[in-house]
């Protein structure tokens, strides 16, 4: 049995490797800390992470950007240190990784693979989407699920932290394979899953038709009606502004970051990155906010439309999602707007640019262009949308804050559809916006309490430290487990 107290007047460096302290006791730990040198304590820390996660770069970025914001408030807090919170946040509760086996519509047996990563259950149950997509690994699957903790923690709302997913690509699929491919990943899937255990939503690839299909065949195995899964739809669960969610509450916390600096989203001229839900929503809101949309974006590349997308512009975006051929192209044949072949939006004069598409959008040399352009405030309603030497110059230049705080409103909106089915009720579409604007308000004051330096914030140490404390507090009173 680890009893603390035992060890709680030994120095950190006393842990560093497996040894016997007076009575037997064995200190193993996998990640030395130190107390001496704050740089070379993180390098060591992201090294050993590394050796014992090989490959998984996006893996090890994400926790890079967590840990250099928090490590001088974890130094500063024994408790945490003599706990091991941060060495036992970086490694799942849980793995789950399980063959898809299907058939197509030629009758061929097709296989894919399928995860769920149960990364920390210390606020409430597992909470995150799946991600249908050919770029799936367990890298990127660990990367989220990591930042879903820190995110479903800013929300206030009583949510851990998960993430899911196949490198199945829906793109191409007719309506039969997407259902045949759904039924099987959840006959894994719903061993390991439950309102009250795990609950995932959807994300790229996952949209209203896969989660219906993923539902269906849960209640058939379990022979049960309950809130599994959200992202449902609205007769059978959902929530109202579920699919606008993400973008409606990335719109609301860049307003907050403009009303910090004494400006409004009204009359400025946004830049938006990809054209999904999240962009949909965002181009949605700031239309209704009186700012202008002047780009969206696809594997393809971009489009720019000067004139601003508005009106049934918006609603084309849906139709084009709906083909599944993930291209923008036809919109500039729709409205007579730019086509830019095989580059992206950020070279695009702008206020304030909002990446909504994937991981690692916006790279160093975009930054630097979108600087010089005059654009003062990046939104990243992706996540990690920009790279980390993208972040570290953005910090400088410009108004930035993280995804894990600017898109929280998608999963906080889940979390409302969660209360919704435990309540067998359905709030109004005011209310439910209502309820995202204050959890949205609440958590850029998080990330302003934690992340203000003089004059300006760094949203990135405030999302990270602000998420950090509520599930480190959680995590010293659930014991060692």
């Amino acid at each position: 049995m680890f009893v603390i107290s035992l060890l709680s007047s030994l120095p950190l460096s006393c842990y560093l490797k497996s040894k016997q302290i007076g009575g037997g006791l064995n200190v193993n730990i996998g990640f030395p800390i130190k107390t001496n040198s704050m740089k070379t304590d993180i390098n060591e820390f992201i090294a050993n992470l590394e050796r014992r996660t090989p490959g998984e770069n996006e893996f090890h970025q994400a926790v890079e950007e967590v840990i250099t914001s928090v490590w001088d408030f974890y130094g500063k807090n024994p408790r945490y240190q003599r706990a091991k919170i941060l060495e036992r946040m970086v490694e799942p509760e849980r793995v789950i990784m399980f063959r898809v086996p299907w058939v197509d519509d030629r009758g061929e047996v097709q296989i894919n693979r399928g995860y769920r990563v149960e990364f920390n259950s210390a606020l409430g149950p597992y909470k995150g989407g799946l991600r249908f997509h050919a770029s799936v690994t367990l890298s990127i699957l660990k990367f989220l699920g990591f930042e879903q903790t820190f995110k479903n923690s800013l929300t206030t709302l009583p949510m851990g932290g998960g993430k899911g997913g196949s490198d199945f690509s829906p793109k191409g699929k007719s309506d039969g394979e997407i259902m045949r491919f759904c039924q099987s990943f959840m006959s894994e899937l719903y061993r390991h899953i439950g309102p009250n255990t795990d609950v995932p939503a959807g994300d790229i690839g996952v949209g209203g038709r896969e989660i219906g299909y993923l539902f269906g065949q849960y209640k058939r195995l379990k022979n049960e009606f309950t809130g599994v899964l959200t992202g449902k739809g609205l007769a059978w669960g959902g929530s109202l502004i579920r699919p606008e969610a993400t973008g409606f509450g990335a719109v609301y916390f860049a307003q907050h970051m403009l009303h910090r600096i004494g400006k409004d989203i009204e009359g400025q001229t946004i830049s938006v990155s990809g054209f999904g839900n999240v962009a949909w929503g965002a181009i949605t809101k700031i239309n209704e906010l009186g700012g202008k949309v002047v780009t969206i974006s696809g594997p393809d590349g971009y489009i720019y439309d000067k004139e601003g997308i508005t009106g049934d512009k918006v609603e084309y975006l849906l139709e084009l999602r709906a083909t599944n051929n993930d291209i923008v192209a036809p919109y500039a044949e729709e409205f007579g707007a730019e086509f830019i072949a095989g580059e992206r939006p950020w070279q695009v004069p702008v206020d304030l640019a909002m990446p909504c598409a994937t991981e690692n959008e916006v790279n160093l040399e975009d930054a630097k262009v979108l600087a010089k352009n005059g654009c003062k405030l990046l939104a990243e309603a992706s996540n990690m949308g920009c790279t980390a030497d993208a972040v570290d110059f953005l910090s400088e230049a410009m108004d930035y804050a993280p995804g894990k705080a600017v898109n929280a409103g998608g999963v906080a909106v889940s979390g409302l559809e969660m209360s919704q089915n435990s309540m067998r009720i359905n709030w109004p579409r005011e209310e439910v916006d209502a309820r995202l604007k204050v959890i949205m308000q609440a958590i850029h004051e998080t990330c302003v309490s934690y992340g203000k330096n003089g004059p300006k914030v760094n949203y990135v140490k405030g999302a990270n430290v602000g998420g950090f404390v509520k599930v480190a507090e959680a995590m010293l009173a659930q014991g060692v487990v």
